[in-house]
């Protein structure tokens, strides 16, 4: 059996023990450390977390939202999820948040084009040309093509487009490995709100790292996920000792059904992912800070 909590446990342990209180954006204050890691083998088990049960429709529905390239909200909520309401304006926009950036990140480049602005005489003008990267699909095709290449990289912080964001990209960059026929990935989180964020985070880039498998004919191998501000808020600080004293069921195991798509932009649903030996301990109630 494979307990992939204990790790989520020994994190919160390490910023009770030995982070320092900061205030912060929201207000709230946190308390903090730097340059965390957790490694989640996928080979012998799910990281949903067990010491408290998560909405994993939440966590799905989110992904694949990211997958589909959108990024207003309305298409969440047509679907029952509400994890981003508090920062949506409304009519729903958020700015070209995660799925604009993994799908069509805009590059921009000039134009040179000559012009005869008035009989006989020429002269070049120059315009500004728009065209879109497919970062996620790039590394789909170099995953089949050249699997040991270095730069299966996928990134959502775009410095140009953060400041139109209702809310900049906290797991910013994300690499993927092959080792014989598992596929492997390493997360890197800016900001990381252990109690309510991070065991989404890690739940919902451990199943993309299956649905990449299964899209490139691979087997799920590593997720490795490094934090930058690892904080606890404070006003969470009762719950995560709570939480840490819970004994934790073994980990679930995640399946992809056999009628899902092959491609990322196949029609996905949720029902496509069947969790099985899922036996959490109750919810732990915590607010979010906005």
């Amino acid at each position: 059996m494979i307990y992939h909590d204990h790790q989520y446990q020994g994190l919160i342990d390490q910023i009770l023990k030995t982070g320092k209180d900061r205030t912060d954006r929201t207000g709230v204050g946190t308390r903090a450390v730097f340059d965390t890691s957790m490694r989640f083998d996928l080979t012998k088990g799910f990281p949903l977390l067990t010491t408290k049960k998560l909405h994993w429709k939440s966590i799905i529905w989110e992904l694949l939202w990211f997958l589909s390239g959108e990024t207003n909200n309305n298409w969440l909520k047509d679907r029952g999820v509400t994890i981003w309401d508090e920062w949506a304006l409304e009519d729903g926009s958020l700015g070209p948040i995660y799925g604009k950036q993994w799908r069509s990140w805009p590059s921009y480049s000039l134009d040179y084009q000559e012009v005869e602005t008035s009989p006989g005489v020429w002269e070049f003008q120059e315009s500004m040309k728009v065209d879109f990267i497919d970062q996620l699909a790039k590394v789909v095709e170099t995953l089949k093509t050249n699997p040991t290449d270095r730069r299966m990289i996928v990134s959502a912080w775009n410095v140009s487009d953060i400041p139109k964001m209702q809310l900049p990209p906290c797991h910013c960059f994300y690499q993927f490995f092959v080792e014989g026929d598992k596929l492997s990935c390493s997360l890197w989180q800016r900001s990381c709100d252990v109690g309510l964020g991070v065991p989404y985070n890690v739940a919902s880039y451990a199943a993309l790292v299956h649905i990449i498998a299964r899209i490139t004919g691979l087997k799920p191998g590593v997720f490795n996920w490094h934090g930058g501000d690892t904080h606890i808020y404070l006003n969470h600080i009762d719950q995560m000792y709570e939480q840490l004293s819970r004994s934790a069921p073994p980990s679930p195991t995640l399946t992809i059904a056999p009628d899902a798509p092959v491609g990322l932009d196949g029609d996905w649903h949720r029902d496509h992912f069947i969790i099985d030996g899922y036996n959490p301990l109750p919810p732990i109630k915590m607010e979010v800070a906005v």
